[in-house]
C-alpha cells in the first residue's frame, strides 16, 4: 500500500515542490535522445536510471533547503500502450517499465524525505495523443478503456495518486478519471492551454474543469495548469468562479513560445527567471488554492528556486 495514498498531505495549505521540465532538461541539457520525448526510455538501463536519480536530487534539495514538501513525478508520460507500440516495448515491458519508475521514486523518497519534507509519489500519465494538437478526439469510454491498464498497474505499486499532464481535450480527461475511479486510484487532471489561454481544443479552463467534475462525481483531487506560459492563461484568471478553487498545481513552461514555435525549436528557451517567478507571486494571489509550483518545458532547477524564493 501507498504512504499517502488514503490522506494526501498536498490537499493541505502547506507548500509543495515539483520539477521542471524533464524531458527538456535531458535533451537540451544532457544531451541524451528521448525518442517522441519518451523518457520513460531512460528506465532500461543502469545509465538511465543514474541520470534520473541525479535530476531529481537536485531538485528534492531545494525543498528539503527550504523545508517544503516535494512531489516525486514519474518519467512515465509517454508510457502507454500507444506510444510503446511505437517505440517497440511490448504491453508486459510497460508494466515492468511503469512499476519500476515508481520503485525508483520511492527509493528517493525513503532515502531523503523527512518531518518537515514529505515526499509525495505521483504516477504521471499522459495523453494518448500529441498533447499539442487535439487530433482524433476520444470519446469518454474510448479514453478510460486506453488509459485503464496503465492506471491499474500505477493502482498495485506505492504511487499516491496518478497525475495526468497535457491534456488537450476533456472527454479524454473523464475518461481518464473514470479509469481512475475503477481503479480506487486518486488523479490529478492537468490542461495546457495556447498563448489565447483556452485548451488547444478551443475550450475554455472554466468550461473544462467545470465539465470533468460534472461528469466525475469530483473525483479529480485538484486540476494543474502545465505546459504553458503564465502569459497565455494570466487573463483567464481574471474572472470570477469555483472553478478557480479546483486548480491547486501551475508547472509552467519557462517560454512565452506558443506549442507550434516550441515544437519547432531547435535548442532550448529558457526564459527570464526573474519574470517567471514574479507571475507564480501573481497566480498565487489569483488562485487561492494553489500550493504546488513546478515547471515544465525549458524550465530546471534554477527557475524552481528562483520561484521558491519569490514565495516563501
Amino acid at each position: 500500500m501507498s504512504k499517502y495514498r488514503n490522506n494526501l498531505p498536498i490537499l493541505s495549505d502547506d507548500i509543495y515542490l515539483t520539477d521542471g521540465g524533464l524531458e527538456t532538461s535531458i535533451i537540451f541539457k544532457e544531451g541524451i535522445d528521448l525518442p517522441e520525448f519518451a523518457a520513460f526510455t531512460l528506465l532500461t538501463n543502469d545509465i538511465g536510471i543514474k541520470k534520473l536519480e541525479n535530476y531529481y536530487e537536485k531538485y528534492i534539495a531545494i525543498a528539503k533547503k527550504n523545508n517544503l514538501g516535494f512531489i516525486l513525478e514519474s518519467p512515465t508520460w509517454r508510457a502507454s500502450s500507444k506510444w510503446g507500440e511505437i517505440l517497440s516495448y511490448s504491453n508486459d515491458d510497460l508494466i515492468k517499465i511503469n512499476e519500476n519508475a515508481i520503485t525508483l521514486l520511492e527509493k528517493l523518497r525513503n532515502k531523503f524525505e523527512t518531518k518537515k519534507t514529505k515526499i509525495v509519489i505521483s504516477a504521471c500519465i499522459g495523453p494518448k495523443g500529441d498533447g499539442y494538437v487535439v487530433g482524433d478526439m476520444m470519446s469518454v469510454e474510448d479514453a478510460l478503456f486506453y488509459h485503464f491498464p496503465q492506471i491499474k498497474t500505477f493502482s498495485s505499486t506505492k504511487a499516491d495518486l496518478v497525475t495526468a499532464f497535457t491534456l488537450s481535450y476533456s472527454n479524454e480527461a473523464i475518461g481518464m478519471v473514470k479509469a481512475a475511479q475503477n481503479c480506487n486510484m486518486p488523479i490529478v487532471i492537468g490542461f495546457t492551454v495556447g498563448t489565447n489561454g483556452n485548451l488547444p481544443s478551443g475550450q475554455s479552463l472554466k468550461e473544462a474543469i467545470t465539465e470533468v467534475d460534472k461528469h466525475t462525481q469530483n473525483h479529480v483531487k485538484y486540476f494543474m495548469i502545465n505546459c504553458a506560459h503564465p502569459s497565455h492563461f494570466k487573463e483567464v484568471l481574471n474572472t470570477d468562479g469555483e472553478w478557480k478553487k479546483r486548480i491547486r498545481a501551475v508547472r509552467a513552461n519557462a517560454s512565452k513560445k506558443s506549442h507550434t514555435e516550441l515544437d519547432n525549436s531547435t535548442k532550448i528557451d529558457d526564459g527570464n527567471l526573474e519574470e517567471l517567478s514574479q507571475d507564480y507571486v501573481f497566480l498565487r494571489k489569483q488562485l487561492l488554492n494553489l500550493n504546488i509550483l513546478g515547471g515544465c518545458c525549458g524550465t530546471d532547477e534554477r527557475h524552481i528556486e528562483a520561484i521558491c524564493n519569490k514565495i516563501i
